[in-house]
């Protein structure tokens, strides 16, 4: 990486910051009551089993909510047992609209995961908690018991009631979770981008060299959509639709060592994303496209962690079908008609990125 580009993604580091503090700092934020016991249950890290994971260890703040430690894929609260896929930010999830199919366009959209499995905030909480691979809770009574004796159980009940049911107490906790997600504090908007849109700022002749070519030449835009969101009002930088980029099977993903009964087929192991859920052929080797917001934070990329940096996978965008990439993790459905050959050359990668930085958070205007 030269020096100028780790210049700019220091910057996009730094500017995080304030972000951070906001989140995590015990000043008022603007919660309210529901939301702050959400943020609560989220960064509680006795919520596992055996303790010492929290909702916030694979959705940090920090990293733009993903993985605490930028790793290809998230260690369990047991050692050893290291999910299959990367933590994807939970920033802005609030806006992925249910899995459905679009007759126009004659693809699926929305549903939350990778693979778009469930449809709401409230399924997606419930998941990881029972999850061996992540929270490694037995089952709901188990993380029930837990809350019962958490010191903001009575913020719980004041919201919501004394209830004797383990499924009753278990709705409450991911409602809770699901406002917090909701929050304007995981869905800010502050990024230098929405700053230049609101007229408060100029972009860098580089940053708007790398808009524009992110707009047409890069195709980016194919998919991270620059129109506004309907619900959000604003933009998102996906469009929740499903690609297979033909990238190839990270060889590092420690979830290759995990054993049965996690994991049947080692370093075998083939991951068929939305197309494994739907049980459709057609659908096999695509993933739901991510937003970009806080992109600079959440390393690495791809559903399985494959490349480190920005540089790397704009440059695999750029130039997949003409230089010596590994064979795709599956073939038959790649996308050969948005990336692969783009023409790009260095210095209009390097632009792209420096657009792709104006996309963090805590953006102050000076």
């Amino acid at each position: 990486m030269n020096v100028y580009l780790r210049i700019i993604l220091l910057m996009g580091v730094i500017g995080s910051t304030v972000f951070l503090l906001s989140c995590t700092s015990g000043q008022d934020s603007g919660l309210n009551e529901k939301e702050l016991l959400g943020k609560k249950l989220f960064f509680d890290d006795n919520l596992s089993e055996p303790v010492g994971q929290s909702c916030a260890t694979c959705h940090t703040p920090e990293k733009g909510f993903a993985d605490v430690y930028s790793r290809i894929t998230s260690e369990g609260a047991v050692k050893g047992r290291f999910s299959n896929r990367n933590s994807m930010t939970c920033a802005y999830s609030s806006y992925v609209p249910p899995l459905h199919y679009n007759e126009e366009d004659e693809t699926w959209v929305g549903g939350l995961f990778w693979d778009g499995r469930v449809n709401t905030l409230e399924e997606q909480a419930a998941q990881p908690f029972v999850n061996p691979l992540e929270m490694g809770n037995q089952d709901n009574k188990m993380i029930t018991e837990k809350v019962r004796r958490a010191d903001y159980y009575p913020e719980l009940v004041k919201i919501y009631g004394v209830s004797t049911s383990v499924d009753s107490l278990f709705s409450y906790i991911t409602d809770a979770i699901a406002a917090y997600e909701r929050s304007d504090e995981m869905n800010p908007f502050s990024s230098k981008y929405d700053a230049w849109q609101a007229g408060e700022c100029e972009l860098t002749d580089q940053e708007q060299l790398g808009l524009d070519l992110f707009r047409e030449k890069g195709l980016c835009a194919e998919c991270h959509i620059l129109e506004p969101d309907e619900r959000a009002g604003k933009v998102l930088f996906t469009d929740h639709t499903y690609d297979n980029l033909g990238i190839p099977s990270n060889p590092d993903n420690p979830f290759f060592t995990v054993s049965a009964p996690y994991n049947l087929c080692g370093r075998d192991t083939m991951d068929m994303g939305l197309g494994s859920f739907l049980k459709d052929s057609a659908e096999f080797g695509k993933f739901r496209v991510p937003t970009l917001r806080n992109v600079a934070l959440t390393a690495p990329y791809g559903h399985n962690g494959y490349f480190k940096t920005l540089e790397e996978i704009v440059h695999f965008y750029n130039v997949r079908d003409v230089a010596d990439y590994p064979e795709p993790e599956y073939a038959a459905t790649v996308n050969k008609d948005e990336l692969g050959h783009l023409g790009l050359t260095l210095d209009e990668e390097a632009a792209i990125v420096a657009f792709m930085l104006t996309l963090t958070d805590g953006f102050q205007v000076r």
